[in-house]
């Protein structure tokens, strides 16, 4: 508690708000996108193949857009991007208004709401730890996710009263909301993309990094990347598929109270663990991580309001360490500027959530024909298992090869061609 007590008195007023907006941000953005399928199905007749495939394309361009972002930041600046974001996705959201009688500019609005989102995480992520050494990033991203999942928590049940009744006047208030917002990133300072150097202590524990066989640094450089792109494939099923297996076999009363106090978990205990996080080696880290996740998906295969809430937990502890845990180390095995990293981050985030899409729907299709769907489960908790062990198998085989590479001498025609 100390730590983050710390953290908290020594935040800038930047910083607040910053944290401030993050919260809006999200409540404004889910109080609108939990419901477009509703939307453009119910409301403009569009096919349900249709709009799966209108929303997967705006998953991946809100999640790979993040490059683009990191790019866009390098060239103009970390508060001149959230500005061209935020005016992005206020525009988006003010489209909605015409869209609620023409599809297309419906559609139209929902991608530039994603395009907006890809260019303002990386930013701001980058804005709020620049400046910031090795000791204070894991506080600062922790108080960051817990104020995005709070407004991802509290935007779709306020806007529920008001989604289908009143459609018109939700988006406008979400329009203004981010105008608003946006309005206040102009008073923001402007900022250099970079940490501080960092403390006493970070030698010794990369030379203890370095010496794990298996996940040392040298041997796993793209490892954040990667596992990031698994952890969040393994993740995303949970996310799609707990509505469609939890509902019918519990209420959806206890289906809320599961993401409500899912929500209020990972806001709260994010912030408690993040300096334990920080201070775990990375292969201790992934293993919690990705066992939590193997196991909290085998208990879901129980079923019952035991299974499904003490799964969830499980998962809720999955997602706390494998996401922190993978942005800390992106930043600290990079020398890139941290807006790249953040942007990098979110590209495999959004390949491992495109990934869960195609081969989610397949598995648990194919397990409710079946009638076998606690299968499903088990073959996620499988997956959560093997896939991690089998990536670092085939770095570390690949390792002795890449070292020979390394050290073998250039010829005479590789230094001519230099």
């Amino acid at each position: 508690m100390r730590g983050n007590e710390h953290v908290v008195s020594a935040l800038t007023r930047a910083q607040l708000f910053l944290l401030g907006a993050s919260f809006l941000i999200t409540l404004g953005s889910f109080a609108v996108l939990p419901y477009m399928s509703v939307l453009l199905h119910d409301r403009f007749g569009l096919g349900l193949g249709v709009v799966g495939a209108v929303l997967a394309v705006a998953s991946l361009v809100q999640f790979s857009g993040g490059v683009v972002g990191a790019a866009l930041a390098a060239r103009i600046g970390l508060r001149a991007t959230m500005l061209v974001a935020l005016a992005v996705r206020t525009a988006g959201f003010a489209a909605f208004l015409p869209g609620l009688t023409r599809p297309v500019v419906a559609v139209a609005a929902l991608f530039l709401v994603s395009c907006g989102a890809a260019l303002y995480l990386p930013a701001n992520k980058a804005y709020l730890v620049a400046g910031c050494g090795r000791e204070r990033r894991p506080g600062l991203l922790a108080a960051s996710g817990s104020a995005f999942n709070a407004g991802i928590a509290l935007g779709p049940p306020a806007a529920a009263p008001f989604v289908l009744t009143s459609p018109a006047g939700l988006f406008t208030g979400v329009a203004v909301l981010f105008a608003l917002v946006g309005a206040g990133h102009l008073l923001l300072p402007s900022v250099a993309d970079g940490t501080a150097p960092a403390e006493e202590g970070v030698s010794a524990r990369a030379a203890e990094e370095e010496a794990e066989p298996a996940l040392g640094r040298r041997q796993l450089p793209f490892a954040p990347f990667a596992f990031t792109v698994l952890a969040v494939y393994v993740f995303m099923f949970f996310q799609h598929y707990l509505a469609l297996y939890a509902v019918p076999r519990t209420s959806t009363a206890f289906y809320g109270a599961v993401l409500m106090g899912y929500a209020i978990l990972l806001v709260g205990a994010q912030p408690l663990l993040a300096r334990r996080l920080a201070a775990l080696p990375y292969a201790a880290a992934l293993r919690i991580g990705f066992g939590a996740m193997a196991a909290g998906t085998a208990v879901l295969a129980l079923g019952g309001r035991a299974g499904i809430a003490v799964g969830a937990v499980l998962l809720c502890l999955g997602e706390i360490v494998l996401f922190l845990k993978n942005d800390l180390e992106a930043l600290e095995r990079s020398t890139a500027p941290s807006a790249t990293v953040f942007g990098r981050q979110r590209l495999a985030a959004g390949l491992g959530a495109f990934a869960a899409a195609v081969v989610g729907g397949q598995l648990y299709g194919m397990a409710e024909r079946a009638s076998a769907v606690p299968v499903f489960w088990l073959v996620v908790s499988a997956q959560a298992v093997v896939l991690p062990v089998l990536l670092v198998v085939c770095v570390a085989a690949g390792a002795p090869a890449r070292a020979a590479s390394r050290s073998r001498p250039a010829t005479r025609a590789e230094s001519k061609s230099r």
